[in-house]
């Protein structure tokens, strides 16, 4: 791929035109004041059908996304990092098995991402990324990522308007950067209903298995719904770039939200006209003893 962020803008049109009008409709394009409660999170708009035939499709895209993901390895011109982003019990965590869970793990790598240390808050707060982003032949995937700086900070008021606008150009600029140095990068917001996180959470309460999974913190998290809904809708109509766009993803069905993602990741892999690299000539006229 060129080192230019026209290249991805481009291959992005390419896997728009695959999938349109698909693909478009869960972006914030073209909208002047996007906002996610446009967005039904019940909505399916890649189901084939029954939850059974969703299902089956998605185990179908997984055995295909290995082999790409095999093929992605070993061709080595590219680097691919997948932002999964989402409120508490949005399926990040079920996303990764579900969609990446085939791949080999010699080239994928899950990071996920928590509250800073005292020395990550020392430096940038992007200092700590930029250290995880994919090298070449990668797939890193980041389970919640640099937009928690966009998140936590303002919904809490820790940081002045001026400074959150700051951030956001930042990041633009730091995906801008990732893009021309080779780097596809794809965002994913896992959009889910207020109803729905009430009972995913009350699910981890009723199940003992399931306790080491909740946190009283997710509770206080919650009843800031509509200040993090304020900052979603900020980033995503800051940062949806050509060279980095957000895809919403309609998250209330799990089995939808990994049909959904697996279908646009297949999309572009396939568009990136991979290709097994040529081997030594001699090795054609070698025989093992």
């Amino acid at each position: 791929m060129p080192d230019t962020p026209h290249a991805n803008a481009a291959l992005f049109a390419a896997c728009d035109q695959a999938l349109s009008p698909r693909w478009t409709a869960w972006q914030p394009t073209g909208r002047k004041a996007f906002s996610l409660d446009d967005i039904d999170p019940a909505a399916k708009p890649w189901s084939q059908g029954s939850k059974a035939q969703d299902k089956a499709a998605v185990e179908a895209l997984a055995e295909e996304l290995d082999a790409l993901q095999n093929l992605f390895y070993a061709d080595r011109r590219y680097k691919l990092l997948v932002v999964l982003q989402g409120t508490d019990t949005s399926g990040k965590d079920g996303t990764i098995r579900g969609v990446f869970g085939r791949m080999s793990a010699l080239g994928v790598h899950a990071v996920g991402w928590k509250a800073p240390t005292e020395a990550e808050l020392a430096r940038d707060y992007l200092w700590r990324i930029h250290q995880q982003v994919p090298q070449a032949g990668d797939i890193t995937v980041f389970n919640r990522s640099h937009y928690e700086d966009v998140l936590v900070p303002v919904a809490n008021g820790w940081i002045t308007p001026a400074q959150h606008q700051q951030r956001l150009a930042h990041i633009n600029d730091f995906e801008r950067m990732l893009s021309e140095t080779g780097t596809v990068v794809l965002k994913f917001l896992l959009h889910i209903s207020f109803d729905e996180q009430r009972q995913r959470l009350q699910e981890r309460l009723d199940d003992p298995a399931k306790h080491w999974k909740f946190s009283m913190g997710d509770i206080e998290v919650r009843k800031q719904w509509g200040a993090y809904r304020k900052a979603y809708n900020a980033l995503l109509n800051a940062t949806h770039t050509p060279w980095a766009p957000w895809t919403i993803v309609p998250a209330d069905s799990k089995t939808h939200r990994n049909l959904m993602i697996a279908s646009i990741l297949r999309a572009v892999l396939q568009k990136l006209d991979l290709r097994t690299p040529t081997g030594d000539p001699a090795l054609g006229h070698f025989t093992v003893a």
